[in-house]
């Protein structure tokens, strides 16, 4: 049995009392107290999960658009910077290889974000379908901490968290801000709709 993965976050799950268990390959909180607590709390305020063990992968290059067009069965023409979209990869012969979120940067700037079981096939997946196209393909998974915030309060506790205008980011749409509290050089977050 190989060790499980770990997010960044994971020795603060345990210093807090979390019950961690391996889901897909990683330690992840199931629950701090209790399950029904937990889920009335999210269904009456907000909460706060972490979600860092899924993938991250840069793709860049001035074949990004036309690349990802070949990669996933939606049309990636139909993106903006700041527009995200849902999509799937499949096989030549029609299957499924994963589904995963689109989101465009730039011109030629795409971050894509995959399943965390899924990591090591999709991305080999994507690099080998990258052949013959001027792009790069980064896998950053190890770069990112994710955290997802929901609940009837969620907006309201992200929006005391940054000066950036959350009520103009659209369902999938994302923008990219930084937080007033506890800043790390460099720090920046993608708050996604």
């Amino acid at each position: 049995m190989s060790e499980l993965k770990r997010t960044p976050l994971r020795d603060f799950h345990a210093a807090h009392g979390a019950r961690l268990v391996d889901f897909a390959g990683w330690e992840m909180p199931v629950q701090y107290r209790s399950i029904l607590e937990e889920h009335k709390a999210v269904r009456r305020a907000a909460g706060l999960f972490d979600v860092s063990h899924m993938g991250e992968v840069d793709v860049r290059g001035t074949d990004a658009a036309r690349f990802l067009n070949r990669l996933v069965a939606n049309d990636v023409s139909k993106l903006f910077p700041g527009r995200v979209l849902y999509t799937t990869m499949c096989y030549p012969g029609g299957g499924v290889v994963d589904d995963l979120l689109v989101y465009m940067r730039g011109a030629d700037d795409y971050f894509l974000c995959i399943n965390a079981g899924n990591i090591d096939k999709d991305v080999a997946w994507i690099r080998q379908q990258a052949a013959g196209f001027s792009v790069s393909i980064t896998d950053r998974s190890d770069d990112y901490a994710l955290l997802a915030v929901q609940g009837p309060r969620a907006a309201g506790i992200v929006q005391s968290l940054t000066g950036a205008k959350l009520g103009l980011v659209k369902y999938y749409h994302f923008m990219e801000a930084t937080s007033r509290r506890h800043p790390l050089p460099g720090e920046s977050h993608r708050l996604h709709g």
